[in-house]
């Protein structure tokens, strides 16, 4: 069975789309979307910052998670907001219901345990198919692909990338939508299929 894809191009389309479809759970790769690759960690710091603060506008969001394959990690987390509440779960410091985890070392996408109590529906945000893709498959989460210019990019991400348009469609479907979209231009597949999910259902 084949999953949900979506492509984005930037953060306001990809929280655009969190609200429009009522997400519950965001689960973000960290290169390069949340922070730079080989970025220092000021730039981590804010990236996190920022993508919490984004999603505290999203009323159905309630569960935003940070997955990376490398070993880096915010200086705190979660970041305190502004102006935030008392709150007795440190997943949680705002006290605003939104639950903030962080995982280093993730393995993508061999480990799902980490992921297996969020909240549904949900979409895994990244920008390479054979690691966050696949995480997304095999959750049946949707795929929100953020998938920029690929310019001045490593080597690595770059060769991942290219492999990730060769597998693609054994994972994800293109299926047109009623306003003439597909899922080239950012249009939602096939809606129980994301719902139900594609995958193995996180039972690893």
């Amino acid at each position: 069975m084949t999953g949900a894809y979506e492509r984005v191009t930037s953060l306001a389309e990809l929280f655009a789309r969190a609200g429009e479809l009522a997400l519950a759970t965001l689960i973000f790769d960290i290169e390069p979307l949340v922070a730079p690759w080989n970025g220092g960690q000021p730039g981590l710091d804010r990236g996190v910052a920022e993508i919490l603060g984004r999603a505290r506008t999203v009323p159905s969001v309630r569960a935003v998670v940070f997955s990376t394959n490398s070993a880096r990690r915010p200086s705190v987390f979660p970041p305190e907001p502004p102006a935030a509440a008392d709150s007795a779960d440190p997943a949680d410091p705002a006290g605003d219901g939104l639950r903030a985890e962080y995982v280093a070392s993730a393995a993508k996408p061999l480990r799902i345990a980490p992921y297996r109590d969020l909240p549904r529906p949900g979409a895994v945000i990244g920008d390479q198919l054979p690691t966050d893709g696949v995480l997304a498959y095999r959750l049946g989460y949707l795929f929100l692909h953020y998938d920029p210019p690929y310019d001045h990019v490593p080597l690595g991400p770059a060769l991942m990338h290219r492999w990730g348009r060769v597998v693609r469609p054994a994972l994800f479907r293109r299926q047109e939508h009623s306003d003439g979209r597909d899922s080239r231009g950012g249009a939602l597949l096939d809606r129980g299929v994301f719902l139900d999910g594609g995958g193995d259902g996180g039972r690893r």
